[in-house]
C-alpha cells in the first residue's frame, strides 16, 4: 500500500515539513506492473503476497477489480508491504519500502507454475526476496517464458538471476548502479554482456533500448507537465511487455510504452 504524502519540497535530514496533502492508494512494483500490462490489454495473473490485515484485503480487490487473476496471491501473517513516498510540488518523488508479506515470497507454490506455462511474458522486479526473484525467473525459462526484469529497488544482480533474464528494464540511475557506468549508451552496452536485451530509460529524455548485434535505438518521451512521476517506469516496462508480445518491433514498442508513461505521469 503507497502512503504518499505531498509536499514543496522534501525534508531534509532533521527537518519537518508541513505536507499539502495525503493518499493512500494500492501499489507495489509487481502490482504496478500487472495493471499497466492489463490496461495495455494483456489477460494478467498476479503471484505474491499480503498480509492479515485490512491493507492485504484492499490489496487483493484492487488487483481483482483491475481485471488481474489472483489465485496465485498468497496471504501471509502479519502485516502487507507498505510504501512511504514524499511527492514534491515538481512531480518527483522520494520512496521507503518496508516489505512486510513480500518479505516471505521466497519461492514458487504449487500451482504457481501453471500460471507461467503458456504465458506470453513474465514480468519481475526485486520487492521481493532475491531467492523468489531467482526461482521465478528460473521457472520461467524452464517453461519458455520470456522473462522481463525491472530491476528495482536497485541492488547487486547475481549471475544466477540475470541468465534467466531475456530482457532487462533499469532507469538510468539503476543501470549505472548495476554497472558503475554513469553514461547511458556506456551502462547499456555493459548491460548486453549480461543480458540479451536492455532498455535503460531516461525520464524525459525518453529510452534507450539495445539487442546483442544490433545498434542502440533511442524514443524520445512524450511531452506531458508531470503531476506525480510514481510508477512511471512500472507503466513503461508493463506496456512495452504487452506490445513486445503482441509482436510489434522495439521502436514501435518504445514509443507505445512511452506514450502509457506520459499518461501516467500526468495523474496523481
Amino acid at each position: 500500500m503507497d502512503l504518499v504524502a505531498y509536499v514543496d519540497s522534501a525534508p531534509g535530514r532533521g527537518e519537518t515539513v508541513t505536507g499539502t496533502r495525503f493518499r493512500q492508494v494500492p501499489g507495489g512494483k509487481g502490482a504496478n506492473l500487472a495493471v499497466a500490462a492489463a490496461r495495455a490489454g494483456a489477460d494478467v495473473a498476479f503471484l505474491g503476497a499480503v498480509g492479515e490485515d485490512a491493507f492485504g484485503t484492499q490489496l487483493r480487490t484492487n488487483l481483482v477489480e483491475c481485471g488481474i487473476e489472483v489465485s496465485g496471491l498468497r496471504t501471509e501473517g502479519g502485516a502487507s508491504g507498505i510504501a512511504h513516498i514524499v511527492v514534491e510540488a515538481d512531480g518527483a518523488n522520494s520512496i521507503i519500502v518496508v516489505p512486510g508479506a513480500n518479505g516471505e515470497v521466497t519461492g514458487l507454490r504449487e500451482g504457481d507454475q501453471a500460471l507461467l506455462r503458456g504465458s506470453a511474458a513474465l514480468l519481475l522486479q526485486l520487492e521481493l526476496p532475491m531467492d523468489g526473484v531467482v526461482a521465478a525467473a528460473r521457472a520461467g525459462r524452464a517453461a519458455g517464458v520470456p522473462t522481463v526484469l525491472t530491476p528495482a529497488p536497485a541492488r547487486a544482480l547475481p549471475p544466477e538471476l540475470l541468465e534467466h533474464v531475456d530482457l532487462l528494464v533499469p532507469n538510468q540511475h539503476e543501470a549505472a548502479k548495476i554497472t558503475g557506468e554513469t553514461d547511458p549508451r556506456t551502462a547499456l552496452a555493459a548491460l548486453l554482456r549480461t543480458v540479451p536485451e536492455a532498455i535503460v530509460t531516461l525520464g524525459g529524455d525518453g529510452s534507450l533500448y539495445g539487442a546483442r548485434g544490433g545498434e542502440p535505438v533511442h524514443v524520445p518521451a512524450r511531452k506531458a507537465t508531470p503531476v506525480d512521476t510514481t510508477a512511471a517506469g512500472d507503466t513503461f516496462c508493463g506496456a512495452f511487455a504487452v506490445a513486445r508480445a503482441e509482436g510489434r518491433p522495439p521502436e514501435q514498442c518504445l514509443r507505445f510504452a512511452a506514450a502509457a508513461a506520459a499518461l501516467s505521469v500526468q495523474r496523481h
